[in-house]
């Protein structure tokens, strides 16, 4: 169910912020990481296998901190992408602007801010 305030052009504003925010969330992910070839929803970073095969030692193991700090960022890039992925599964289902702990309508404002979100501003300490 829609919320009463969400009209159709409501969500086709908010689901192109969300398309466009998954498209630029997936460019950062290409940009330090590959997808998984056995779980497509599953990133991995990469690095220049030519540096880390690299003799010098120090050349290896800055090339193996930039693996460590990429595999960070694509972490947190997941958990982005999820939310915004479950807002649009929740679009099609008609479920989009509605709290999801009270059932409530959650307020363009909050939506404008962050279209992903997925509970009210009331709600929104309790699922963290």
């Amino acid at each position: 169910m829609i919320a009463p305030m969400m009209d159709t052009q409501h969500i086709e504003h908010f689901k192109e912020k969300l398309l466009a925010e998954k498209t630029k969330l997936e460019g950062e992910l290409k940009s330090i990481g590959q997808q998984n070839p056995s779980n497509p929803a599953d990133w991995v970073p990469v690095v220049d296998e030519a540096d880390t095969n690299a003799i010098d030692p120090i050349d290896r193991a800055d090339a193996m901190e930039d693996l460590e700090e990429n595999a960070e960022i694509i972490n947190q890039l997941e958990v982005q992408l999820l939310s915004v992925n479950e807002a649009l599964k929740r679009i099609d289902d008609g479920t989009y602007g509605i709290c999801t702990v009270g059932g409530e309508p959650i307020s363009p404002e909050r939506l404008e801010a962050n279209p992903a979100a997925k509970t009210c501003i009331a709600h929104g300490d309790e699922n963290k």
